[in-house]
């Protein structure tokens, strides 16, 4: 059976540095930090007080009060980036047969905020089950995609991938190859988080994930640091439409990029901590690179899974290594995630985003914060460090990596 080729002809983004595609690029290029102290509640009392929250998002702007009241925030979220990447699109929704038009979401923890509040407010009162009706639909987590669905009739696969933080981009691989089988034209994908909440960061600061550096917020998500502590929460959701290539062609779509390919692994090896020599991620790449029937050498940029964290940078530098032997000095890497924070469910989708940015402008994003060199990083590395670098992308390849040892890599290339 012949694969048919895969597209992206809409973007749509809600980060903690720009609420759009155009405000999340100028963050990007520029170097901007979207980590502040926590406003969404008191943190006084936390380990952690600063995460990448969204700034001047308000329902309001998108929803109307009642319709709001139903929806979680993470799911706010994805119907307004889905919102930003269909009509970026230009698709015209009357003419499509909905039935070839799919969404696939990626959400690693869902509506927990609601989850949360349901549980606490219970354990307030004197034992009487008085719970919100909109309870469980505005907490599973499938029910982004659900709404993404209703709202415009798309009656193709509708789905939540869920791997924690590999989970928007098993969506885009699950979305790509939906296409390239011939069950879709044209799908929705990407992924949305909304962990700024009491318990998310009670979590995962309970598990020393995250960094404490409370004197400096704004420096604080440092991948490839000798310093760097642990990673900096984020909210938000990034949004693809993915279209058949002669679909997007025969109505004169502007193509941003095509899906070459994508790969998936396990590292089968521990709960929350990478593989130390970074076996699964070696894995992913190779598969990744397979599947899309390209070289080492043709890789321009690879955007990192980066999170910041002290195994986990380099974990997957010592893969980077090892999978593109010398060229790995050729590429520019970087982790956009020093910018953004780690947007857990969504990280793959924005971070896809900005590689596809990066190809179509010819700037690769910095990896901000780098001030103290690392002795077991290879100094040969260009970790495009502080600075945008201009490059003229060919072809971009961005990881994204899970608790529970879930891999999933995506690589994009400029239409040929």
């Amino acid at each position: 059976m012949q694969l048919k080729r895969v597209v992206v002809t809409g973007l749509g983004a809600l980060t903690p540095i720009g609420n759009n595609i155009e405000e999340y690029w100028d963050g990007l290029v520029n170097g901007k930090s979207g980590s502040a102290p926590i406003t969404h509640y008191d943190a006084e009392k936390f380990k952690t007080k600063f995460a990448c929250e969204l700034k001047n998002y308000n329902p309001a702007d998108f929803f109307d009060r009642k319709e709001a009241r139903k929806l979680d925030k993470f799911a706010q979220y994805a119907m307004v980036s889905a919102d930003e990447a269909i009509a970026d699109s230009k698709l015209d929704l009357d003419a499509l047969d909905k039935f070839r038009v799919g969404v696939i979401w990626g959400a690693g923890i869902g509506g927990l905020e609601t989850f949360q509040n349901e549980v606490l407010n219970f354990a307030e009162g004197d034992g009487t089950p008085r719970f919100n009706p909109f309870f469980i639909p505005k907490m599973i987590a499938d029910i982004a995609p659900g709404n993404i669905s209703i709202k415009h009739g798309f009656m193709g696969p509708n789905y939540t991938t869920v791997s924690a933080c590999a989970s928007s981009a098993n969506a885009i691989i699950d979305a790509l190859n939906t296409i390239r089988l011939g069950h879709c034209d044209v799908v929705v994908t990407g992924g949305s988080e909304a962990a700024v909440t009491i318990a998310g960061m009670g979590g995962f600061g309970a598990m020393h994930a995250l960094s404490t550096r409370n004197d400096s917020p704004q420096t604080a998500s440092r991948p490839f640091d000798a310093t760097r502590d642990g990673f900096v929460l984020g909210e938000g959701a990034g949004a693809l439409v993915l279209e058949e290539y002669e679909h997007a062609v025969a109505r004169g779509a502007k193509i941003y990029a095509e899906v070459a390919g994508g790969g998936l692994s396990s590292d089968a090896y521990h709960m929350t901590a990478p593989h130390p020599e970074g076996i699964g991620v070696v894995r992913v790449m190779e598969n990744c690179l397979r599947d899309a029937g390209l070289k080492p050498e043709d890789v321009d940029a690879i955007n990192t899974h980066g999170t910041s964290t002290p195994l986990g940078d380099v974990a997957e530098l010592k893969a980077i290594s090892k999978v593109f032997g010398q060229h790995a000095h050729n590429i520019n890497i970087n982790s956009t995630k020093s910018m953004t924070g780690h947007l857990l469910g969504a990280a793959g989708a924005i971070e896809a985003i900005a590689s596809i940015l990066a190809m179509e402008h010819g700037v690769v994003p910095p990896t901000i914060n780098r001030e103290t060199v690392d002795e077991n990083i290879d100094p040969k590395l260009n970790l495009t460090l502080n600075k945008a670098q201009k490059r003229d992308v060919n072809v971009a390849l961005s990881n994204t990596f899970g608790f529970g040892g879930h891999n999933a890599c995506v690589i994009f290339k400029k239409l040929n």
